[in-house]
């Protein structure tokens, strides 16, 4: 089989990688318009255990990743000067250039060496190909091309966002939340390797008008942002690394192929950035996917396996997601909340954790919540 994978980021590297460790003899083509050292944003953030997945069927790329991650077990929410750290809620990191590096280097182990620096303006250029895969990100141009087959869609959430880095040091996955008269702002922030953190600014659309954002260059934009948040980078500077100001898009597909092409990763699906969860499913999908290319001989039949068997796992975990995203859309509301309260509304909004669930969890932060959630009933008692 003749196989065009466009786009080189996790998804495709790694799909790349299983198809032909699998099949030797298999031709397969990776397109990518960017540069092999060419990245944005900083860190990648997975959620505690997320590689778990590679550990058995993949044990030399979990290998290769695990042992560059930064690591930590708990997380705090910072909230007009109080800290609140929720226990047992762990999250590993790496540098998003060096986890594509490692990809890279896993697929060339198996002989698949990538064309970078090639923009496809077309699928007509894939005419002699058996099976075209889109893994080519949010802004995909399989899916675009093939919106009506697929039934896709794109909405924007309206929170604005930019990811910067800095060397400031954070021992865990933290949320600083700060409210001033121009409205509230967030930031996620966490080291992704040992002298290096990503720090993540988000702000309400209405914060963002006030603020004039959208007139500041980025430079201009850096300098609002350390002002805002210079408690937390302990005086040290941000770093820009095309760190405009962004909406996250919401990327939905009725369908997830059409004839012989198919997506997945961003290009099929995103997951909000506050689960730490995007860069996880694209290489599950990857998975799925080889999986179901090896399971059945005719290309129909493996595409729609990889549908039944991948859809059910990826909305439940989208699910989750969305439910993250709407709480950050609204999080200034939140933030009236007393810290702790906050806390627990904050750790239970994507519907997947109750506070049954924290007490095996989270016992610490759990028992926390009970004792003053409790304490003004007695006083009144």
């Amino acid at each position: 089989m003749r196989i065009a994978i466009l786009g080189a980021g996790p998804a495709g590297l790694y799909l790349s990688y299983l198809i032909k460790r699998r099949d030797v003899a298999a031709d397969i083509t990776v397109i990518e318009q960017n540069a092999p050292d060419a990245t944005f944003g900083f860190g990648v953030v997975f959620s505690d255990r997320a590689l778990e997945f590679l550990r058995e069927d993949d044990a030399a790329t979990y290998q290769a990743i695990v042992p560059h991650m930064e690591s930590w077990s708990d997380m705090t929410l910072s909230l007009r000067g109080a800290r609140v750290v929720i226990d047992g809620i762990g999250f590993s990191a790496i540098g998003r250039l060096h986890l594509l590096q490692i990809l890279q280097a896993r697929a060339a182990s198996v002989g698949v060496a990538p064309l970078y620096r090639r923009t496809v303006q077309s699928l007509g250029e894939f005419d002699g190909f058996d099976l075209v895969v889109g893994a080519d990100g949010v802004n995909s141009l399989v899916r675009r091309s093939l919106a009506r087959e697929l039934g896709s869609s794109v909405r924007l959430l309206s929170n604005r966002f930019a990811w910067f880095g800095t060397t400031q040091r954070f021992d865990t996955l933290t949320q600083t939340f700060v409210e001033t008269e121009q409205g509230a702002f967030n930031a996620h922030h966490y080291r992704y390797a040992p002298a290096m953190s990503t720090f993540v600014v988000e702000m309400h659309e209405q914060t963002f008008a006030r603020m004039a954002f959208a007139a500041l260059d980025e430079n201009a934009s850096r300098s609002a942002c350390e002002r805002l948040f210079a408690d937390a980078l302990g005086g040290r500077p941000l770093i820009s690394n095309n760190s405009i100001w962004r909406q996250f898009p919401v990327v939905h597909n009725e369908r997830w192929s059409h004839g012989k092409y198919v997506l997945l990763g961003d290009a099929l699906h995103t997951a909000h950035f506050s689960i730490g969860s995007g860069t996880r499913l694209a290489m599950e999908d990857a998975i799925a996917l080889d999986r179901a290319l090896a399971a059945h001989a005719a290309l129909p039949a493996a595409l729609a396996a990889y549908e039944a068997a991948r859809r059910p796992i990826l909305e439940k975990l989208v699910a989750g997601a969305n439910g993250s995203a709407d709480w950050y859309e609204h999080f200034g509301e939140h933030m009236r909340l007393a810290p702790v309260d906050f806390a627990m509304s904050y750790i239970t909004r994507s519907g997947r954790v109750d506070l049954e669930r924290l007490r095996t969890l989270s016992p610490k932060f759990a028992a926390r919540y009970e004792r003053e959630r409790d304490r003004p009933r007695r006083t009144r008692g």
